[in-house]
């Protein structure tokens, strides 16, 4: 039981997922202070509507010098991010930011040297984990024993492209980080979680364009091979979702043990059941469907936690360093790779 409730600030709702950051701090029992954002980006109206009471500054300074913020959520441009999350933390604020959590390594580098010596709570909300209940009765079951031990992850991101409600930045990998930086970095978080992998290794990445001419520089399509130390991993991610499909993305995550497999169908079972969240076992006593929408989203119960105990429940610090290093450092080969495909460089 926490001894108090937690006061929130927003700096940027330039994506869509600052509605489910902020709605689960206020589930939680914070106490949501006042927004910022830049400009009026396409998500705005979005964001009034669902949160119509909150105020809105004209100021970013006034969400940081305010002494009742205590947690700032952040989902402004991808390469601001690391910005203003530096930002919030000098000011003594925690951070539970937006995927990516930053779009180069020397901003990691920043990052870092900032949590250090301010010994803030720098968050990345990975949504495909921490929003979705079919991960934590996933592995729940995988702390149970449920398919032995875990040798394998594939990690399939396919993503709605929506180009009529995409600002500009969205195409500009320079403001995006790049897909595997971007939307990438859900599935590796979900790589080393489930693994236990903590020394990992890229061991290839590809990205293309294969359906967006009109935006050169743009990526729609990337996978990923991961070597850890306690397990392998393959990730594709790809904004191809076809129209009749009712969702943004059917989201998959399977998980492959010494005993037994688990697959999450995370937002669809197509032509299936109806709702999200269905989880499939298959192990040496059971081959059963899982209706695991009921299983709960802790991570903002724990990060509110987090903010008041000065503990680490939501999510390792380290950890959270680790899965945007490795996407950023995938990002790199992948765009080598392309670039060496397209004929611009030499190959080594």
């Amino acid at each position: 039981m926490l001894e108090r409730r937690i006061g929130v600030g927003v700096l940027g709702c330039d994506h869509r997922h600052i509605y489910g950051m902020l709605q689960g701090m206020l589930d939680v029992g914070a106490v949501a202070r006042s927004w910022w954002t830049a400009g009026t980006p396409p998500t705005l109206e979005g964001f009034r509507k669902r949160f119509p009471s909150l105020i809105r500054v004209t100021d970013h300074r006034a969400v940081l010098d305010d002494p009742q913020v205590d947690l700032v959520l952040i989902a402004a441009v991808p390469c601001d991010r690391a910005r203003l999350a530096i930002a919030a933390m000098e000011a003594g604020k925690d951070v539970m930011v937006d995927k990516p959590g930053c779009t180069t390594l020397a901003d990691l580098t920043q990052l870092r040297e900032t949590v250090a010596r301010t010994g803030r709570i720098w968050s990345v909300n990975y949504s495909e984990r921490f929003e979705v209940p079919a991960v934590t009765k996933a592995l729940e079951l995988v702390q149970q024993g449920a398919v032995g031990r875990v040798v394998q992850t594939v990690g399939l991101g396919p993503h709605r492209h929506n180009p009529e409600t995409r600002a500009p930045w969205f195409y500009d990998p320079a403001k995006t980080g790049g897909i595997l930086c971007d939307i990438g970095s859900h599935q590796i978080d979900q790589f080393m979680l489930f693994t236990g992998s903590t020394e990992v290794e890229i061991v290839a990445a590809t990205s293309g364009n294969f359906a967006n001419p009109q935006h050169p520089q743009f990526e729609d399509f990337a996978q990923l091979l991961l070597s850890g130390d306690a397990g392998q991993g393959y990730v594709r991610v790809d904004w191809y979702t076809p129209d009749a499909l009712p969702t943004w993305g059917d989201g998959r995550l399977f998980v492959l043990g010494t005993q037994g497999t688990i697959e999450l169908r995370k937002y669809v079972d197509v032509a299936g059941r109806h709702g999200t969240d269905h989880l499939f076992l298959v192990n040496g006593q059971r081959c059963e469907h899982i209706d695991a929408a009921s299983a709960g989203v802790p991570y903002f119960a724990h990060l509110a936690g987090d903010v008041v105990h000065r503990t680490e429940t939501a999510m390792a610090q380290a950890h959270c360093f680790r899965v945007m290093d490795l996407a950023l450092r995938a990002q790199a080969m992948a765009d080598a790779h392309r670039a060496v495909s397209a004929g611009r460089c030499p190959a080594a």
